[in-house]
């Protein structure tokens, strides 16, 4: 038979109130009467019931997450840490794919908001005024984007391209085009505040293999000796229409990616690329959702982005 909260109040001689304001509200029991409930709790290993407590702290135990496309192993990584930090502190989550649409991300996010207690929102796409909207209906927190007055994580793209651009550099590369993703994206812009013109911009694709190997094709016609992809799975569709069209990597061109999704050690030839903290940036937005909950200030982290050199990149052909 399950243990109830009546029993842990039969064993630590107090109220059931005073049981569900130990777990729930420690700051209305006295620490000497909080501590031995917690240890009756322990000992008889009682679970509180999730939709009873949210009735007293007002709470549902649920956070939610809304990642663009799951399709792409870069989001799945993110999830992975905001799961992690969650379940630590014995929450659920609740994720949505909003399948690169702006329209749906909002619809998602206004759908969660009255079965969560914060949601995360991972390298939006909508405007910054709608951004701001939903922060009001439920507790928000950006990955990758930044408003003012939202709870934000950010991974440094662009110290992370101004890597990439160095290293392609000190390779002695000086005509490199970059393979651009959508102009919507707020990471796309980014990026190319890391390249600081210092690269040829084609256009905008689909951040995904067909979307670089349809760049890749254009890009051919640059006389490039290097092509920076906007992300790896970009990347590694310039990499196949290469190999296509029996152009050698890196000994013709050199190919480099972003991300550091497991794919890119996969490849051949393993792929040059910028890792980015993914799993860390879902951990540190549950830690932002938490604070917004104890009734904190929004709040920006930056973490750092480091370039991961492997043998898709090297010197340019001599003329």
């Amino acid at each position: 038979m399950a243990v109830t909260i009546r029993d842990v109040a039969r064993q630590a001689q107090v109220s059931v109130s005073t049981v569900s304001r130990a777990l729930s509200a420690p700051g209305l029991v006295k620490e000497t009467t909080r501590q031995r409930v917690l240890e009756i709790v322990a000992r008889l290993g009682y679970q509180p019931n999730r939709a009873a407590r949210s009735l007293i702290t007002g709470r549902t135990g649920n956070l939610g997450i809304v990642v663009p496309d799951l399709l792409n192993p870069f989001f799945p990584s993110v999830l992975r840490g905001v799961q992690t930090r969650a379940g630590e502190a014995g929450t659920s989550v609740f994720f949505c794919d909003s399948r690169e649409d702006a329209d749906t991300e909002a619809e998602l996010v206004r759908t969660m908001a009255a079965q969560v207690d914060g949601v995360v929102l991972c390298a939006s796409l909508l405007s910054d005024e709608t951004i701001v909207d939903l922060a009001a209906l439920t507790p928000l927190v950006l990955i990758n984007r930044i408003v003012p007055g939202v709870s934000s994580v950010l991974m440094d793209s662009a110290n992370g391209m101004d890597q990439m651009v160095t290293h392609l550099e000190s390779l002695g590369h000086k005509n490199y085009v970059y393979l651009g993703g959508p102009a919507a994206a707020w990471s796309n812009n980014r990026r190319m505040q890391g390249l600081a013109d210092r690269a040829h911009l084609l256009g905008s694709f689909d951040p995904n293999f067909n979307g670089g190997y349809k760049a890749a094709e254009q890009a051919l016609k640059t006389g490039a000796t290097a092509f920076i992809a906007y992300n790896d799975l970009m990347a590694l569709g310039a990499l196949a229409h290469l190999a296509a069209n029996n152009v050698k990597v890196p000994d013709e061109i050199s190919v480099t990616g972003f991300d550091d999704i497991l794919y890119a050690t996969m490849c051949s030839p393993a792929l040059t690329t910028v890792h980015m903290p993914t799993e860390t940036a879902g951990e540190a937005a549950v830690d932002l959702l938490a604070t917004l909950l104890d009734g904190g200030p929004a709040e920006h982290r930056e973490l750092p982005t480091t370039l991961v050199p492997r043998s898709s990149t090297a010197p340019p052909p001599q003329a």
